[in-house]
């Protein structure tokens, strides 16, 4: 009886193979990263090309994009797996989650850039400007990315803050991160409890 019900439960997972339903497994993956955080878009090796039409929202906070082009980033792991957020504060969440996913690159969008939306660049290549008078994007300390050092030079002698490069600017995100997921949160709870009010 034992054989008989193995037999039938095989030929179920086989079955549901078959028509390209994955069977459950327990088993850990085989890159270490938990299975709920791995990206949930598919493979894209050239994820720059449409990318605000592939990414338009930020997975981990929800926000647009588009509407942050200023201070979106553009995670591309070394499988191909890509995570477009809003922000280096939520970058800086998928670099944590996806901890067993090296980066191939990372893109910031630059600050000076004169388009309304504004051009991706290297962040190996970015001058970051740190907690200037100029707003941030889910984070009290603002982290700006410039695509040349001049101009984030010449927008400190105006704003203050401190020029440091991404790896600077990445450990101000994670410094950063409890005070600023604790504002998040309230603004999110003030803004729910006023529509609830409406």
């Amino acid at each position: 009886m034992k054989r008989r019900n193995l037999l039938q439960s095989m030929a179920g997972v086989g079955a549901l193979l078959a028509i390209g339903i994955p069977a459950t497994s327990t088993a850990a993956p085989t890159d270490g990263t938990p299975l709920q955080f791995t990206p949930k878009t598919p493979k894209d090796p050239n994820p720059r090309e449409n990318e605000l039409q592939k990414y338009p929202k930020c997975p981990y906070c929800g926000m647009d994009r588009t509407m942050f082009s200023h201070t979106r980033h553009l995670v591309h792991y070394e499988d191909d797996l890509v995570d477009g957020t809003c922000s280096l504060h939520c970058a800086a969440i998928s670099l944590s989650l996806n901890i067993d996913r090296g980066p191939k690159a990372i893109y910031a969008g630059d600050y000076a850039g004169s388009d309304e939306i504004k051009p991706l660049v290297n962040v190996e290549e970015a001058t970051y400007l740190i907690g200037s008078s100029q707003k941030g994007t889910m984070s009290g300390r603002s982290k700006l990315a410039y695509g040349q050092r001049r101009q984030a030079e010449a927008a400190q002698k105006e704003h203050g803050g401190e020029l440091g490069d991404f790896d600077t600017a990445l450990t101000a995100a994670y410094l950063d991160m409890a005070k600023d997921t604790m504002m998040i949160r309230k603004r999110r709870a003030e803004r729910r409890a006023k529509m609830k009010n409406k």
